[in-house]
């Protein structure tokens, strides 16, 4: 099934390994960003870049050839693109790509390029999968979350969506405008079951489907599912993941938070430090993990588990940190 066709697989290819080799198709999808293509009134040193880059996407683009555009703002907005571009164009595949970006090869480039970096890789790594549980659990990866939690409720709707229209008439998950700036028309907010869940493949790129995100519900092992599949892509290393209600456990020895607030919390706790009532109600899931092959961890964890956690912030908001559970996993290195 055909999902996330914002997500722009169809401009890159596939190489040897099954990562994605960064293409002159995908690097002219920025060149036509707003922010980038020229309109009418843009000079002609600007109009001459851009049809030049469209020819050419890898060409060399100097100081001085920026510096003759008129438009400042235009201006920086180049040098923005031209600079992931060459990030990219370095690395060669996204996936090389996104994990320098953690690992010494720092730029400084939007966030939001970076979560659509995230978003293609992930439509790579999931193209084969049957359960839209499992792709709107991948969401959390590169979508902020809205949380809302109550005593027999923990629901999580993706916060873009919940901001395009005041929480007036919301009540319960109302109707919500699908896109700003167009013609106004409704959709419900639906929450995936397994009896919808089927609708998703038509409204993927909508990313207007609430997940119950309880221990009881399905959506927590369909994140711990994609987590595995994450981390065999990049690393290599097979995993076994279990969700589970809380961590009992007097030989605790590594664990990943896969967000800032679950990081700090498990940090406290793992140091034996006093953590409120507050911070623990702030957890929305916890992991365990196993390494299918012990020979892959760091003798320090060598068949012992992993604890990760998933929280909130202090504003009920998820914010989802994949690269933790690359640059944080104890695997054996080289």
């Amino acid at each position: 099934m055909t999902f996330w066709k914002s997500a722009g697989l169809h401009l890159v290819k596939r190489d040897e390994n099954g990562w994605l080799r960064v293409t002159d198709d995908y690097l002219r999808a920025y060149f036509t960003r707003p922010e980038i293509h020229p309109v009418e009134e843009s000079c002609d040193a600007e109009h001459a870049l851009f049809e030049r880059l469209m020819a050419e996407p890898k060409v060399p683009v100097t100081e001085t050839e920026l510096e003759a555009i008129k438009d400042r703002d235009a201006a920086d907005n180049y040098r923005v693109v031209l600079r992931f571009r060459d990030h990219l164009v370095r690395h060669e595949t996204i996936e090389a790509a996104y994990a320098a970006l953690f690992s010494g090869d720092t730029i400084s480039i939007p966030p939001m390029f970076i979560d659509q970096m995230v978003h293609l890789i992930l439509n790579n790594i999931l193209s084969d999968a049957d359960d839209p549980m499992r792709l709107r659990a991948a969401e959390l990866f590169f979508r902020e979350q809205a949380v809302t939690a109550a005593e027999d409720q923990l629901m999580l709707a993706d916060q873009e969506i919940v901001e395009m229209r005041s929480q007036e008439g919301f009540g319960g998950l109302g109707q919500l405008l699908a896109e700003a700036g167009t013609p106004t028309r409704e959709i419900a907010l639906d929450v995936m079951t397994d009896e919808n869940k089927q609708n998703y493949w038509a409204r993927s790129d909508n990313f207007d489907m609430a997940v119950d995100f309880r221990f009881t519900q399905p959506a927590p092992d369909a994140l711990g599912r994609v987590i595995e599949a994450w981390i065999e892509h990049f690393m290599a290393v097979r995993t076994r993941i279990q969700a589970v209600k809380s961590i009992r456990d007097e030989s605790w020895s590594w664990h990943i938070g896969c967000d800032t607030e679950s990081t700090r919390i498990l940090n406290a706790l793992y140091n034996g430090e006093e953590v409120g009532e507050d911070d623990l109600y702030n957890i929305l899931s916890l992991y365990r993990m196993e390494f299918l092959n012990a020979g892959d961890a760091m003798d320090k964890v060598r068949g012992r588990p992993v604890y990760l956690g998933v929280a909130m912030n202090s504003d009920r908001k998820l914010v989802f940190k994949p690269q933790n559970l690359l640059t944080n996993l104890p695997i054996q290195r080289g």
